[in-house]
């Protein structure tokens, strides 16, 4: 019994010997390591907040990615210690990110045009966009998706890619906004009554902007009505209810001075070849 314990210490010593130094080099590597990525991720998150176009998402994604990148050359440090040849771990872990990329090149997609989305900021929460098909309000943007409530207040999912890949409309950057309205009076009605009419209406409205001054044009000659083009600028903020209240206006305001409006008819003349 003693022989036996004596050979299975002679070859733990042996073992701790030949290896001790390694296995001390190994943890002292894996400690450094696990510091240094925590370290890396708190000044890369420190850094990007410096950075006004940077979003709080985006730093703690480059925050978390600086970290897995220094992990990953802490591992590789660790078992390279031990002697393991990481030539062809390398290898081996980039073709395993290839297959694992071309397997999920979609979510890939989406995550590459949200950080484009969060970096240069094309739409930001509580604006009203048209984008990936999808008209509303920006609710969140991720890295994955970006979340808008429709005018009719339905949650929809929309993936980033769709949207970065497509265009994007924003009512929402620019203070101000133009609003054509057509107004459609008979050919026997005086222009120019018509356009006094109009014209007195959003005069009296605060809503209408005074610089860029109003206008009015006739824009058409149709096929029953001579068309009058109302253009006034706003508020972006009034655009939906001012054009409503200016339609109704309108449209009662030529009701009043007995300007017809004229909806589209058509003359049949018959012929009665018999009585030719």
């Amino acid at each position: 019994m003693d022989a036996a314990a004596s050979e299975i210490w002679t070859e733990v010593v042996g073992l701790m010997t030949q290896y001790g130094l390694d296995v001390v080099g190994a943890i002292v590597v894996l400690l450094i390591g696990l510091w240094a990525s925590g370290w890396a991720k708190r000044m890369t998150i420190k850094s990007l907040i410096k950075v006004e176009q940077v979003d709080a998402t985006l730093r703690m994604f480059f925050g978390s990615l600086v970290k897995y990148l220094v992990l990953a050359f802490t591992f590789i440090m660790v078992l390279n210690q031990f002697g393991v040849q990481t030539a062809s771990l390398i290898a081996i872990m980039g073709a395993a990110g290839l297959a694992i990329g071309l397997a999920l090149q979609g979510t890939l997609s989406n995550v590459a045009s949200g950080v484009m989305l969060l970096l240069f900021r094309p739409l930001n929460v509580d604006q009203f966009v048209n984008a990936g098909g999808v008209m509303g309000t920006v609710k969140a943007v991720n890295l994955f998706t970006t979340e808008v409530a429709t005018l009719d207040n339905v949650q929809v999912i929309v993936p980033n890619s769709q949207i970065w890949g497509g265009t994007i409309t924003n009512y929402s950057v620019y203070d101000t906004r133009r609003m054509d309205i057509v107004m459609g009076i008979g050919y026997g009605n005086s222009i120019d009554d018509a356009m006094a009419a109009l014209r007195a209406i959003y005069n009296a409205d605060d809503r209408v902007m005074a610089d860029p001054e109003p206008a009015m044009y006739v824009t058409n000659l149709g096929a029953s009505s001579v068309d009058i083009t109302v253009r006034v600028w706003c508020g972006a903020g009034d655009f939906w209810a001012l054009k409503t209240d200016l339609t109704k206006a309108f449209k009662e305001a030529l009701d009043a001075k007995g300007i017809e409006i004229p909806f589209p008819q058509s003359v049949v003349h018959m012929r009665n070849d018999a009585a030719e």
